[in-house]
């Protein structure tokens, strides 16, 4: 199905031109992108800033170090190998245990250290990262995800992406994985995106593959029901990223872990815009009303700011989005 370019426009739709030239080349200092364009330089500067993110167990920079990998995983149940300069989920191997000398996969396939070893040469000869440059892999633990979630994802642990503008988180989503997505919560590989209320953290609408969903494909839970404990400390979270970085327009990732809560995973100085979809409105009415905001305000009021402008009713519950048989679920 097709919409106009009026229609897009009437619903507040930007596109990528407006995207890159509007917002991020107005907001967004180019000398500042290494910071989050590199994964390892992101983790430093959260530590550096009391912003929870994933363990870091270890880093592999140079072919020599591939051959210590075994060492550097030892005593480590699970985790997570991904390069730094990796995007779109691209690169990321994760490994839920260790079974008889054999790394696990989410999927149950096991890998032989031959396997990790080729996978993390692959990384830092530039296979995943932007632009094919030299990269180091990176070596985390594992998360120990909610398991309130565990219903609503397949195979893989479900993350929050924030737009954040000028410190206000303006539209959010989760992205669960599916068994299209192969575990990854990457909405173009076959993910679930699921618009999030900025004001509750409830479920507005699901999409995937660009079409309406109700219940998530594999485990058949349906998606109305899901709401994000502990919301304001993950928009916190979000609205100190930009503080800490200096960028007006950027997209933040977190995790939910069952044992230190919102965790930062990434960030991203050109996030996508699928979350448009995902939460069945466009961005350009909330990013005209923060540009007009002229008030100093701290993370804290502009959190409050925006649950207070931004509020959303579930699509879900109120039965606004497509019948299931429309939607193709």
């Amino acid at each position: 199905m097709w919409s106009s370019p009026g229609k897009l426009r009437a619903k507040g739709i930007i596109g990528m031109n407006r995207r890159n030239i509007r917002y991020i080349g107005r907001y967004n200092n180019r000398r500042l992108y290494p910071l989050v364009d590199d994964k390892l330089k992101t983790k430093l500067l959260a530590q550096a800033h009391g912003i929870t993110s994933p363990a870091l167990i270890g880093t592999v920079a140079t072919q020599f170090g591939v051959k210590h990998i075994r060492q550097m995983l030892d005593g480590h149940a699970g985790f997570v190998i991904k390069p730094a300069k990796g995007s779109g989920g691209k690169g990321i191997l994760v490994i839920e245990r260790v079974e008889g000398g054999q790394y696990v996969k989410p999927s149950g396939l096991h890998l032989t250290l031959s396997d990790v070893e080729r996978h993390v040469s692959n990384i830092l000869s530039g296979l995943y990262s932007l632009g094919g440059s030299p990269d180091v892999a990176l070596i985390e633990g594992l998360i120990n995800f909610d398991t309130t979630f565990a219903e609503y994802t397949y195979e893989g642990v479900p993350d929050i992406r924030v737009i954040v503008f000028q410190g206000y988180p303006v539209m959010a989503m989760m992205r669960l994985s599916t068994a299209a997505s192969d575990g990854k919560a990457n909405l173009h590989q076959g993910a679930v995106g699921v618009g999030i209320d900025i004001a509750t953290g409830a479920a507005i609408r699901g999409v995937q593959f660009d079409r309406t969903r109700h219940d998530h494909p594999d485990t058949g839970h349906e998606l109305a029901s899901l709401k994000i404990a502990g919301w304001e400390t993950l928009l916190l979270l979000a609205a100190d990223c930009y503080e800490m970085t200096g960028l007006g327009y950027l997209g933040t990732d977190m995790v939910l872990d069952r044992d230190h809560g919102p965790m930062l995973l990434e960030l991203n100085a050109r996030p996508g815009l699928a979350i448009q979809m995902a939460n069945g409105e466009g961005l350009r009415p909330r990013l005209d009303l923060v540009e007009r905001q002229t008030e100093a305000r701290d993370a804290a009021q502009r959190v409050a700011f925006a649950q207070h402008h931004f509020a959303r009713h579930s699509e879900l519950e109120t039965g606004l989005a497509l019948a299931p048989e429309q939607a193709g679920a």
